[in-house]
């Protein structure tokens, strides 16, 4: 473990990256080379055997894949530097992310408090589908990357086609920084262009021991000239100084193309690319000299901005410790030993344990029990949390993803964190009445872990609804809540998350009125309904004059309009992309109340919807089938029958990749259908794109064999 006396290393000398690529790319395989390699761990894990560090859930140790972002704590002393004495020495907090579409969250939230990323892909595979996903998410955060080309040894690999997949595919700037030694089983190193050195790694199973040289490959020596000659131009032409330097024909310093480059590199405009295997143990040290070199700083950053939940007003924080505290609540973990663990990325200030926080998303003051440094699941108790650092808080009680913590004399408010629309439902039914109690408070903890994780009831059946963005997510949970918390549940079919939405504008009359003896009931409001661009979520607007109807009453209308949105009015799915206005009705001065406008709202809304053509919208998924060459019209045409809009199609080593948009109601059991069809040979990948308008005559089928009572006439 990290001593706490190696922990105050200066800022400049703090890397805080994330390791972000496609399923199966190699990144959990890479960072346990990182922590070998660093001296965090004196063992190599193996995904196979299920002994990584950083996949330390059970369920991710069985289907050998990442579930759960893992952050961690190592240190490296630069390669080339020779001196291994403290000011060599650099910290780096890494986040390994798991590469499946279905835990996305994992990765937009990670991606928001790094300052930094490696970017690994499949050297045969070159960019692949998740890999744009987690490419885009990053430029979202505008997060510097570098790049690593793994599986160099791989059959098929291919070096400079991957990085023409980066231009092509990511839109990047890539700056190539070494070319491989040898291909396929013949790889052996790298030649690092700037210092012209090659690096050979040797029989040595482990790694840690290769051979630094001047020597160059005979075969390689034009190639390495050539490719200098284009790094050095690309480098110098994001700095006029050293443009000017290099157009009178004077070759740059080495220290002048390195400084030039990670300037560059900050500011989004180039991307390094490095090469190796990290299966094989080649390639990963001169890929943690590159994140020291290239990546930020906090201190590079210089300073986070955020809102003044007081006055709205822009607010400033430099990233250092004597600046008020600012920080970000990222991830929520349950830990069976000691409860809620809050992770948190602390920008500026410091924060002590047993002191108080301010949340300022929430408006609420939160205790820290104790502060947690975290390596994967295993933890050490530290004092203070200091600016740049990511630790675990424990203690805080109202505090969920996306808040922000701060100085209560100092409040800001930072950036929250987006999450993609859950598209895939399960129904989920407890065994028992002992289970029952359980699954709440299993669904309540989990749904604090993942927010793509929703949870619903459906007043019609009585039965809990569990929402998510793919199968393999909901699979996991309810695995999750048998093991962790003991729940038996049954489990309904996977369904789509269908949404209504309306067509047109439209307002209507709700009024409620009930006398029965006593104190009456009266409520009475005109709403009107307008469609808003897909996408843009539900708005409402109080557009009441005059005290037509009480203040305290329009929170009871939005209360009445959101309940029946959320309950749909054509087959029971939630409503959405649409503003509500209220814009007039009455009260009674006795009689009114929050449940009789409640009732009204709801009428209204029922009626305007009614009026205003309401439309199903169904989540159509991004899919991509790799596939060998000679079952590519079956696929085609399958997709096609599938509702599929095909993009387009090309030509990857020995195999063709389909692209095409297909509804998800039409990929139930794809899995099984693709294999049969291709001899076990073709495999698919998919993810969440958007939400389209269903044809009418696959919604006049649903209507035939729903069982949902609150329907309105289907509008033409």
């Amino acid at each position: 473990m990290a001593d706490a006396k190696s922990r105050d290393v200066p800022l400049d000398k703090i890397r805080n990256i994330g390791i972000i690529a496609h399923i199966d790319a190699g990144k959990t395989t890479t960072t346990e080379r990182i922590l070998f390699y660093t001296g965090k761990t004196y063992k190599i894990g193996d995904i196979d055997e299920g002994t990584t560090q950083m996949d330390w859930m059970a369920q991710e140790k069985e289907r050998g894949i990442t579930i759960v972002s893992a952050a961690t704590t190592a240190y490296w002393t630069h390669t080339s530097q020779s001196s291994a004495g403290q000011e060599d020495l650099y910290r780096i907090n890494i986040i390994d992310t798991p590469g499946h579409v279905d835990f996305t969250a994992e990765v937009e939230r990670s991606l928001r408090v790094l300052d930094g990323g490696i970017t690994v892909l499949d050297a045969e595979e070159g960019v692949q589908s998740q890999s744009e996903t987690v490419w885009r998410q990053a430029d979202k955060y505008k997060v510097p990357r570098i790049c690593f080309i793994n599986k160099m040894d791989k059959l098929g690999a291919d070096f400079l086609a991957t990085v023409r997949s980066i231009e092509d595919r990511l839109g990047a700037n890539p700056a190539i920084m070494v070319l491989p030694i040898g291909v396929e089983h013949t790889f052996k190193g790298i030649v690092d262009l700037i210092l012209r050195k090659s690096y050979v790694w040797g029989s040595d199973d482990l790694g840690a021991e290769f051979d630094v040289s001047d020597e160059i490959p005979e075969d390689l020596k034009n190639q390495v000239e050539k490719y200098r000659h284009k790094l050095v131009e690309k480098i110098a032409e994001t700095d006029d100084k050293l443009l000017e330097k290099y157009l009178s024909g004077e070759e740059p310093t080495v220290e002048e193309l390195k400084t030039a480059l990670r300037k560059a590199v900050i500011a989004y405009k180039l991307v390094p690319i490095y090469a190796g295997s990290s299966l094989r143990n080649k390639g990963v040290q001169p890929l943690l000299d590159a994140v020291v070199d290239y990546l930020p700083s906090p201190l590079d950053l210089r300073e986070v901005k955020g809102i003044n939940p007081k006055t709205g007003e822009e607010e400033v924080r430099k990233l250092t410790p004597d600046d008020p505290l600012a920080g970000l609540a990222f991830k929520i973990q349950i830990d069976p030993h000691v409860g809620k663990l809050t992770y948190f990325r602390v920008y500026s200030g410091k924060i002590a344990s047993g002191s108080y926080i301010y949340n300022s998303t929430k408006n609420k003051t939160e205790r820290v029990g104790r502060i947690l440094l975290m390596h994967a699941n295993t933890r050490e108790e530290i004092e203070e949390g200091l600016s740049g650092e990511i630790v675990a808080l424990v203690g805080l009680k109202e505090t969920v993803t996306g808040d922000t913590l701060c100085d209560e004399k100092k409040p800001i408010i930072l950036e929250k964190i987006s999450f993609p629309e859950p598209v895939i439902s399960l129904a989920i039914e407890p065994k028992t009445k002992i289970d029952q109690e359980k699954l709440g408070f299993a669904l309540k903890r989990l749904s604090e872990e993942d927010p793509t994780f929703v949870i619903k009831s459906n007043h019609e059946t009585g039965q809990t609804i569990i929402s998510g963005i793919g199968e393999l997510q909901l699979e996991v949970m309810v695995d999750r809540m048998k093991r962790e918390f003991g729940v038996l549940a049954n489990v309904g079919a996977p369904q789509v998350a269908y949404k209504e939405t309306i067509a047109k504008m439209a307002q209507a009359e709700g009024k409620y009125i009930k006398q029965s003896g006593g104190r009456g009931q009266y409520g009475h409001c005109f709403l009107r309904v307008e469609p808003k661009p897909r996408g843009e979520g539900y708005e409402f607007v109080n557009a009441i004059k005059g005290g037509a109807i009480p203040a305290e009453f329009i929170t009871s209308i939005q209360k009445g309009v959101k309940e029946s949105m959320e309950n749909g009015v054509l087959l029971g799915y939630p409503m959405v992309d649409m503003s509500v206005t209220v814009y007039d009705g009455s009260y009674h001065d006795v009689d009114s109340s929050d449940i009789a406008f409640k009732i009204a709202a709801s009428q209204a809304l029922q009626a305007a919807t009614r009026k205003a053509g309401i439309t199903l919208l169904e989540p159509i998924m991004k899919v991509e089938v790799t596939t060998p060459s000679e079952f590519m019209g079956d696929v085609i045409g399958d997709l096609s029958a599938k509702r599929g809009q095909i993009l387009g199609t090309e030509e990857r080593a020995r195999a063709t990749i389909i692209l095409a948009m297909v509804p998800l109601e039409e990929l139930s059991g794809y899995a099984t259908t693709l294999r049969s069809m291709s001899q076990g040979r073709a495999s698919y990948y998919m993810e969440p794109s958007h939400y389209e308008e269903v044809p009418k005559n696959i919604v006049e089928q649903m209507l035939s064999k729903s069982t949902f009572t609150g329907r309105v006439a289907a509008q033409q």
